[in-house]
């Protein structure tokens, strides 16, 4: 691809030595400053496929910034910890977090030194604009990722807002793992003429996750839950539907002397940090999670998706299952349907080709 030799040493560092498809499409057309619409599926490596060419670009326009809006402060970290990466030899191009949940103060002060890149939250971004303390004037380059879930937390308002506060004339990169209609909307009010690429299949799961279901009951599902993760090993990520579930099930494993930790939006930003970090690094083999954790989370070893409750939106069900099997990996993933849940299921099955195979 002919990159910076700074950008060279940073991949190299990163032991990236093949472009994922998304990338090998994405990056060209980035670079020749047309705006895109990138389709993949999650795990495929779309932050680099934006990351690279953004950091390019600024390296050649001094005077530039760009601005990468994400969904959930999770999704944020990830593409903060990737872009510092990508930046290591190039110590012109500083980086800033604003994310709800941590300090004003701090963020503030991050700003004052005007970075170069910018990654955030739309509430906390709004907070900050409200304020005086960021501006996007010289935001030449601006990237929605995982559009189509900011627009299913009801980030619309904000992003429209924000828009306003951008220059007219700029590069803008949207990337997201399905492109329902409302996307193509928002597209229409940020995006000039984009180039659309697809990689694969939209909105499947990748085929190297080994899918199935058990049909069980409201009152047998924690005996099941129980046997499963008997039978299994590795680590394991659990969906519920609610944070109380989410509480309420964590407890229940603790109690029968699993390691466990939780995480959903009601909890501070430094117990989410703690319960990601120790699932990370094996401290806690598994993690009870509401939808927070669907988009955003990417530790390589997890071996299993368990959802314990199945999404109230079939297109959640690729991503949670996409937290598994990353970067070529093989995983499985397990849904528990309760009878109640079983006409949901069947849209699920309709839609994504259904689990390779069930049980009772």
């Amino acid at each position: 691809m002919n990159l910076p030799a700074s950008i060279e040493q940073a991949l190299e560092a990163m032991h990236f030595q093949t472009p994922t498809p998304i990338q090998a499409q994405a990056i060209p057309v980035a670079l020749s400053n047309r705006d895109l619409i990138g389709c993949a599926q999650t795990g495929t490596g779309k932050t680099a496929a934006f990351s690279i060419p953004l950091i390019i670009h600024l390296l050649n326009a001094p005077r530039k910034s760009a601005l990468i809006l994400a969904p959930t402060r999770e999704l944020a970290e990830q593409i903060i910890n990737i872009v510092e990466k990508l930046t290591i030899a190039t110590p012109g191009i500083t980086s800033a977090l604003l994310i709800g949940g941590a300090s004003m103060q701090q963020q503030i002060r991050m700003l004052a030194r005007k970075p170069r890149i910018i990654v955030a939250t739309p509430g906390r971004l709004l907070d900050h604009l409200h304020r005086g303390t960021a501006m996007l004037w010289t935001s030449e380059i601006l990237v929605l990722d995982e559009a189509d879930r900011m627009l299913d937390m009801g980030f619309a308002p904000q992003l429209d807002e924000i828009r306003r506060y951008l220059p007219g004339s700029r590069q803008t990169m949207l990337f997201s793992a399905t492109i329902p209609d409302n996307i193509l909307g928002l597209a229409e009010k940020f995006l000039k003429d984009p180039v659309r690429i697809n990689v694969g299949a939209v909105s499947q799961p990748v085929k190297e996750v080994k899918q199935s279901m058990v049909r069980t009951t409201g009152a047998a599902k924690n005996d099941v839950l129980m046997d499963e993760l008997k039978e299994r090993k590795g680590s394991v990520l659990i969906f519920t539907r609610t944070k109380r579930r989410t509480d309420r099930l964590a407890r229940h494993l603790a109690r029968f002397g699993h390691s466990v930790a939780h995480i959903h939006g009601d909890r501070s930003q430094s117990q989410r940090n703690h319960a990601i970090q120790g699932f990370r690094s094996g401290a806690y083999r598994i993690l009870v999670a509401t939808d927070i954790a669907a988009r955003g989370l990417d530790i390589p070893h997890i071996a299993h998706v368990i959802n314990y409750d199945i999404p109230h939106v079939p297109e959640d069900y690729v991503h949670r299952i996409g937290r598994t099997a990353r970067a070529g990996a093989e995983g499985e993933s397990l849904c528990l349907v309760i009878p109640e849940d079983l006409s949901q299921w069947r849209r699920i099955s309709h839609m994504y080709a259904g689990p390779r195979h069930s049980h009772q």
